[in-house]
């Protein structure tokens, strides 16, 4: 007997539907599946032979072959299980055929025949929603294939609960989402940006940065609070939007990192790498691609703490996908492509001891003009010229770290920066993009015009301080971001000001 069933794969984060052909002839009892699987889909035969027993089903003692179309693709995971399951169960007339209802099979068995929930379903049903309208799979996955509105999502806990309603024994309707698209994204956090002494200056970079998704660098001296800052960020970040949530969670979702039950990531990522961190594990990879670091950033911070320490072929992978939003990764099987437009937030000490240039008098730098120079010279210059703002954090003074006064919170920070955000989401709806940091070299032209003032003073900083086109650029993007938090339509003089003084540091230390 023949019998065909649908399942999907994933590769990169675009799905793909995959014909699950189950053949059973006579013969010496076999089990083989064909079609390029890989290991774990060759472990689903034991899977799926312990699960149909114990789910008091029968099992054929005959020859089975499974074949996976198309044949030429490469099949990983255990999403097939579910599907080769059924297959056999319709090859042996247990589960009988009904044409009018084809769905997709989605699931990994245990050997009790419980369904396991399975990764990348998000991005599976998205790529595949225009062609398919009925999924069978894990319960503990049906709040996250639910956001896909075009699809009926049935879901089951175990196999012998699901060969009931193939065999008509009971009704069941679509599985509706528990909430809808006004969800309430996490606005509380833990570190609150009141808890920070002064710093008033950079606080105000760091708002700038946080409304435009502009890259921030932080340069000063060990104990000046550059870490503490970096971790408050996400307390001031924007709020979440659904359409930028549900591309966080498709990335999640292919790294098998979305908690049991979870729908949606509603949270922006804050990403802090340890700086042994591998290129690979950094930009993504492996023999069959999945998401790195800047991936798991996308649309949040991936923070890099103690910048020099990293490997400088590490750093050096950061500087396309930093101007694409995007790293696309090739392989033998094929070419995968995962976006990546996130916030760089990087800290860095001047020097080896730490404190080359510190207002603090009670600490000299000791380190060579060769040594200073090595040490910063594992920031290359094109790395540099990638972040938008640049920030000297400073020693602060005793009286500042004894004193009783708080800092503006991150609450009302953040309510201002929601409003500066709001400005750019409205001007860019019909242009794809989200905020200042996204906008292209033709968009900067449109939307960046300088008066006669402004554009003479971006001259006279252009010429004085040696600027590259691509700074020239950033500039541009970070007085838009001024503009924007002032509620100001066009660009003045002093935002453009503001930007240039936020472009000086890689001036000050690294000639």
């Amino acid at each position: 007997m023949l019998s065909r069933v649908k399942s999907g794969g994933i590769f990169g984060i675009d799905g793909y539907i995959v014909d699950v052909e189950v053949d059973i002839s006579n013969g010496l009892p076999v089990f083989d599946i064909v079609g390029l699987p890989d290991l774990s889909v060759r472990e689903s035969r034991e899977r799926v032979r312990a699960a149909i027993k114990n789910s008091g089903f029968e099992f054929p003692v005959k020859r089975i072959t499974v074949n996976m179309a198309p044949a030429n693709t490469k099949k990983e995971g255990s999403a097939f299980d579910l599907a080769i399951a059924i297959g056999i169960l319709k090859a042996t007339e247990q589960i009988p055929n009904v044409d009018s209802f084809d769905p997709l099979f989605l699931g990994e068995l245990s050997l009790d025949g419980t369904l396991r929930p399975v990764k990348g379903v998000l991005p599976m049903l998205l790529s595949i929603r225009n062609s398919h309208k009925d999924v069978i799979l894990p319960y503990s996955n049906a709040e996250e294939a639910a956001n896909v509105s075009e699809i009926n999502i049935y879901p089951f806990h175990t196999l012998k609960e699901l060969v009931s309603y193939l065999r008509g024994q009971y009704n069941l309707t679509p599985f509706q989402r528990s909430d809808n698209d006004d969800i309430g994204f996490e606005t509380e956090f833990m570190e609150d940006f009141s808890d920070v002494k002064g710093q008033e200056s950079v606080k105000r970079a760091l708002e700038i940065a946080a409304a435009g998704g502009h890259n921030v660098i932080m340069i000063g001296p060990p104990g000046s609070g550059k870490t503490m800052l970096a971790k408050r960020i996400p307390s001031i970040l924007p709020d979440l939007s659904y359409k930028e949530a549900l591309e966080i969670t498709q990335i999640y979702s292919v790294a098998g990192l979305l908690k049991e039950g979870e729908g949606l990531i509603r949270y922006r990522p804050f990403m802090s790498p340890h700086h042994t961190i591998s290129s690979t594990a950094l930009v993504g990879g492996g023999r069959i691609p999945v998401p790195g670091q800047i991936s798991l950033a996308h649309h949040g911070v991936l923070f890099l703490d103690e910048l020099p320490e990293f490997k400088k072929e590490v750093l050096e992978v950061l500087r396309q996908p930093l101007e694409d939003g995007k790293i696309t990764i090739s392989r033998a099987y094929g070419t995968a492509t995962f976006p990546a437009k996130f916030m760089l937030v990087g800290s860095a000490n001047p020097c080896n001891c730490g404190y080359f240039g510190s207002s603090n008098g009670n600490q000299e730098c000791i380190c060579t003009p060769t040594q200073i120079r090595r040490y910063l010279g594992k920031i290359s210059g094109p790395l540099m010229d990638r972040f938008d703002i640049h920030i000297e954090v400073p020693s602060l003074s005793f009286q500042k770290i004894s004193g009783n006064d708080k800092g503006e919170s991150s609450a009302s920070i953040r309510a201002r920066v929601n409003k500066g955000r709001e400005r750019q989401m409205e001007r860019y709806q019909e242009e794809g993009i989200y905020y200042n940091a996204q906008l292209s070299a033709k968009l900067i032209r449109k939307y960046c015009v300088l008066d006669k003032s402004a554009r003479a003073l971006m001259e006279q900083a252009f010429s004085s301080m040696n600027l590259s086109a691509r700074a020239y650029d950033r500039i541009l993007k970070v007085s838009r971001t001024i503009a924007d938090l002032e509620g100001d339509k066009n660009i003045q003089t002093h935002h453009i000001a503001e930007a240039i003084q936020y472009r000086s540091l890689d001036r000050q230390y690294w000639s």
